[in-house]
C-alpha cells in the first residue's frame, strides 16, 4: 500500500450512502441493526466474493454474525434467493461484476469484455445490475486485462455515475488498473482492495492475512479485505471475527467503510487549507 497521505484516504469525493430497507423476519440469527463505525476504532470491511452458484456453502457465508459485505455473480442460479436473505439478514450486497482478464478465463454469464462496443457494455451492464437484488455496490470479478484500459472503465464509470446508490470497489487484480481514477473523474464512491484473505487456502495463511488487514486498519484507520466462501475461510473468520470485535475493531459494510474515508477526505482538506 502506497503511503502518500492522499492515498491513505484512498480520494473518495462522495459521502458514503446509508444502507436502505434493511428487513426482519428470517428463520436464521441476525444482528438486530447494522453497526456504526465510532470515529476514532479501527474498521475493516470484509467482502465475500464468487457467491451465487453453490446454495448451501453460501448459506454458511451468509449466516456468519458480523457486518460482511456479500458480491454475487450475476445471472447465477442462487444469486437472486440469496441476496434476498442477505438484505434480510441487514448485510449489504454487491453485484460481483464479471470483467475480462489477461488469462482469459471463463468469465461465466454477464461477463465485460474488449469487444464489447460501448453500447453493447452498457446494455450487459444493465443486464447484470438487474440480476442481483437489493444492491449497494459494484467490485470486479478478474477483470485484469478490462480494468487497465481507460476508455472502457469510463464507459462503466459514466453508467455507474447514473446509478447513485451504487459505489464501485477495485478488487486490484492488477497493479496497473484505472478503475479507480476513472470512478473519481465521474463522481463515483470508490475505494480499493487491500487484503486477499485466501489466494493461499491454508487456514494458517487466511489467519496471517487477516491478522495484516487489521494492521492495515490500526495503522491507517480503516482497510478493506476480500475473501470467497471457501470452507477454510469461513472457518477461520467464525474463529478470528470474535476475537477481533473483542479487540476493538469495527467490523463495517463497504458503505460504512466510504463513509469513514469521505470523513478522512474532509479533515485532509482542511488541514490543507488552514493558514
Amino acid at each position: 500500500m502506497k503511503t502518500g497521505p492522499l492515498n491513505l484516504i484512498k480520494t473518495v469525493f462522495l459521502p458514503a450512502l446509508l444502507l436502505a430497507g434493511m428487513l426482519a423476519g428470517t428463520q436464521a440469527v441476525a444482528e438486530p441493526v447494522t453497526p456504526i463505525a465510532e470515529a476514532d476504532r479501527p474498521a475493516i470491511s470484509i467482502i465475500i466474493d464468487d457467491l451465487g452458484n453453490l446454495r448451501d456453502r453460501d448459506l454458511r457465508a451468509i449466516r456468519l454474525p458480523w457486518a460482511i459485505t456479500y458480491a454475487f455473480l450475476p445471472h447465477t442460479p442462487h444469486a437472486r434467493e440469496l441476496a434476498n436473505l442477505a438484505n434480510r439478514l441487514n448485510k449489504e450486497v454487491m453485484l460481483h461484476l464479471p470483467m475480462e482478464a489477461m488469462e482469459r478465463n471463463r468469465l461465466g454469464p454477464g461477463g465485460l469484455t474488449l469487444d464489447m462496443t460501448r453500447q453493447q457494455l452498457l446494455h450487459q451492464l444493465r443486464d447484470d445490475i438487474a440480476a442481483v437484488p437489493h444492491l449497494a455496490g459494484i467490485n470486479n470479478h478478474m477483470g485484469s486485462l478490462l480494468t487497465q484500459n481507460l476508455g472502457y472503465m469510463r464507459w462503466l464509470m459514466q453508467a455507474l455515475d447514473k446509478h447513485d446508490k451504487l459505489y464501485f470497489v477495485d478488487s486490484y487484480t492488477t497493479k496497473a488498473s484505472v478503475a479507480i481514477q476513472a470512478a473519481n473523474e465521474n463522481w463515483v464512491p470508490n475505494i480499493r482492495r487491500d487484503v486477499f484473505l485466501d489466494n493461499d487456502r491454508d487456514p494458517a495463511k487466511i489467519r496471517a492475512e487477516l491478522r495484516r488487514t487489521v494492521r492495515l486498519a490500526r495503522k491507517y484507520g480503516i482497510a478493506l479485505a476480500i475473501g470467497h466462501p471457501y470452507p477454510e475461510t469461513l472457518e477461520v473468520l467464525e474463529q478470528e471475527l470474535p476475537r477481533l470485535a473483542a479487540e476493538g475493531i469495527d467490523i463495517l459494510p463497504v458503505s460504512q467503510l466510504l463513509d469513514k474515508h469521505m470523513q478522512r477526505f474532509r479533515t485532509w482538506r482542511a488541514f490543507l487549507s488552514s493558514p
